[in-house]
């Protein structure tokens, strides 16, 4: 068994045991269609797998279900370790359902860059969602994909928006400069806060509040009101200081508290008005448009590179060269040529 398949397998074990437990690709896509969780899981697990076969019969699915894509709302929540992401999914998400909204949350796990290995523990954190039928959480790990967002978080993203999910979480590790990822793929931006963690405003990258829609300081209940006010000041007045968005939205702070729920209605409402008005200026389909053609981009830059180090020129001399390079002997320059000139022959 390849490197690859062990990896594949880990992700759902009792997937891959069954001999010819493989479904045909109309048989997926009737399932995902009818809203049934198990032929969901099963069809992600094969949008999740580096196996030619398994990606021919997921993007086979994918192209079935892409017209019954599109009709949710995708938002994406990030924030430092600790802030209470999985925690504040939760009990927002079981607001969501009372209003009669069914949620899909697509979580993200770091994965070891050693072994490949992930925790995949937020769904045991969201315990009202991890056990409601209108409800569906998928852990997946990161693979050492730059900004904390699995390389085929999209492709997941539109198959539960095929299965009937109206509301998409996105989880992501943490905060750093590559949150871009998740940006890309969202129509609503929410960064999670603490107050009284030390310099709230060192911490934060300069691009992070840029692309935030808002910012919600978490966890604002008993010591922690009069620091989360003091804090909600202080990023009012940086967020200040930055342009428009494109959007035409003025990012707003809000305060909340995942213990008690005081402030979810707010951020809420605040999700409400800011596709209100990107639905009305145009941005919000514009910004969809973009990030298809983004997507496309990001699918044919991780195809020249997988077609890159599956070729038999390169998989004969790729050792030999990075040997030369760290000897000395060759620059990491030339060594680049030299492989692209194999590649291209």
């Amino acid at each position: 068994m390849s490197k690859e398949e062990k990896i594949f397998e880990s992700v759902n074990p009792d997937f891959r045991a069954k001999k010819g437990s493989l479904k045909s690709v109309d048989e997926y896509v009737e399932g995902i269609l009818s809203g049934n969780k198990t032929f969901l899981s099963q069809a992600i697990t094969l949008i999740e797998s580096s196996r030619d076969d398994h990606r021919e019969m997921s993007e086979q699915i994918l192209e079935q279900c892409l017209p019954k894509t599109g009709e949710s709302l995708r938002i994406g929540i990030s924030g430092v370790p600790g802030v209470g992401k999985s925690t504040f999914i939760d009990v927002f998400g079981k607001n969501l359902i009372s209003e009669g909204k069914r949620i899909a949350v697509l979580t993200v796990d770091p994965s070891s860059s050693r072994s490949k290995g992930s925790i995949l523990g937020d769904k045991t954190r969201m315990h009202f969602l991890s056990t409601h039928p209108d409800a569906y959480i998928r852990p997946s790990p990161t693979a050492g994909t730059l900004g904390g967002v699995a390389r085929k978080t999209r492709e997941t993203m539109l198959l539960c928006e095929a299965a009937g999910y109206e509301m998409i979480f996105i989880e992501t590790v943490g905060v750093g400069q590559s949150e871009t990822a998740v940006y890309s793929m969202v129509d609503f931006f929410l960064v999670l806060m603490l107050a009284g963690a030390g310099d709230e405003l060192q911490g934060m990258k300069r691009g992070i509040l840029e692309m935030a829609d808002l910012l919600a300081i978490n966890k604002t209940d008993g010591d922690n009101v009069e620091a989360a006010k003091r804090a909600k000041q202080e990023y009012q007045n940086a967020l200040s200081l930055f342009p428009r968005q494109p959007s035409g939205w003025k990012p707003v702070v809000k305060t909340c508290s995942s213990l008690d729920g005081s402030g979810l209605e707010d951020i809420w409402d605040e999700v409400k008005n800011y596709i209100t008005l990107t639905q009305k200026n145009g941005h919000f389909k514009n910004h969809r448009k973009e990030q298809a053609i983004d997507w496309m981009y990001e699918n044919i830059h991780y195809r020249l590179k997988e077609t890159f180090y599956k070729h038999p020129a390169i998989k004969c001399r790729l050792k030999a060269i990075e040997n030369k390079v760290a000897e000395g002997t060759l620059s990491s320059f030339k060594a680049a040529t030299e492989l692209i000139k194999l590649f291209g022959s």
